[in-house]
């Protein structure tokens, strides 16, 4: 992940050591070589995928181009406050380190999972989780995309809830492989672990809007963009409202920064009229320049 940028420009190997000396333990290795198991821990998995984002964010603005708006999904809402300049580099890779171990000791492995539910309306899975709680935790975790949504709570409420979607009607419902039931009050503990630890980081306004995960709304201050970080540790992560909202106040074209191209192709389903295109290698690197043109052309 990363390896092709880091070995074409020097601009991408200075986060990767960056992240190595904020952590005091070679990341990079881990992220080039494996090995997998290792890297999948929740703890090393944050602080890569944080890396990987702005090692590809720094090659953007190495080449003069930058964001006027910008927001993550979960996890990536924390490079999108390194891109805005709300939080450090460094401060972001050891605090997402410690969100990842915080997350996976706030539920005894095996006693909480997630599921995907597709096809349903956001009513429908709230329906679906009501009926299916019986005094367990179990709720909407991610609203990504009209007709995906998934769940988390209880490994039991959970199941419980994949039965009762069926029922009123989702196309699928799919256990995930996760190791822990994310963006749900099982992460409470989570949520008061790491927020001393966030409150006390030297925040900085934003440069620009960060669209929070919490309550779609843009953070412009640094006090506002801490406290969403800290709710959206046990609260439901609102993508498709972030997209909306960003696609109302004048976004027209959409750049996913980091591993993957996941977020483009829920961003396809939300907004059908702006233009998505994701970077994380460097063949990718000439459809963002001439995106930026072609906005620069229209502005």
């Amino acid at each position: 992940m990363g390896k092709a940028l880091a070995d074409q420009f020097a601009v991408c190997r200075d986060v990767f050591r960056e992240a190595d000396e904020a952590l005091g333990a070679p990341l990079t290795t881990l992220i080039f070589d494996g090995p997998a198991d290792a890297l999948t821990l929740t703890e090393n998995t944050q602080p890569a995928i944080v890396t990987m984002s702005t090692a590809v964010l720094r090659l953007l603005e190495s080449r003069g181009l930058h964001p006027a708006m910008v927001a993550g999904h979960s996890l990536g809402e924390y490079s999108a406050h390194v891109a805005a300049g709300t939080l450090t580099f460094a401060d972001a890779v050891r605090l997402v380190r410690n969100r990842g171990r915080y997350m996976q000791e706030a539920v005894p492995v095996g006693a909480g999972a997630m599921a995907a539910i597709l096809g349903l309306d956001a009513a429908g899975v709230e329906k679906a989780c009501a009926e299916a709680a019986e005094g367990d935790v179990i709720s909407a975790a991610n609203l990504n995309a009209p007709g995906q949504i998934a769940i988390a709570g209880s490994s039991e409420a959970v199941k419980r809830a994949i039965d009762r979607a069926k029922a009123l009607g989702a196309r699928r419902a799919i256990p995930l492989q996760v190791s822990a039931p994310f963006h749900c009050a099982l992460m409470k503990p989570a949520e008061e672990r790491l927020a001393p630890e966030l409150r006390a980081v030297d925040a900085h306004a934003p440069r620009v809007p960060v669209v929070a995960n919490v309550d779609a709304e843009p953070k412009t201050d640094a006090p506002s963009a801490i406290d969403a970080l800290i709710r959206q540790i046990a609260s439901p992560v609102r993508w498709e409202d972030v997209v909306r909202r960003m696609v109302a106040d004048g976004v027209t074209a959409f750049v996913e920064v980091g591993p993957g191209s996941v977020l483009s192709g829920l961003g396809r389903k939300i907004a059908r009229d702006v233009t998505f295109v994701n970077i994380d290698a460097p063949e990718h690197l000439p459809d963002v320049e001439a995106l930026f043109a072609a906005q620069a052309q229209t502005a």
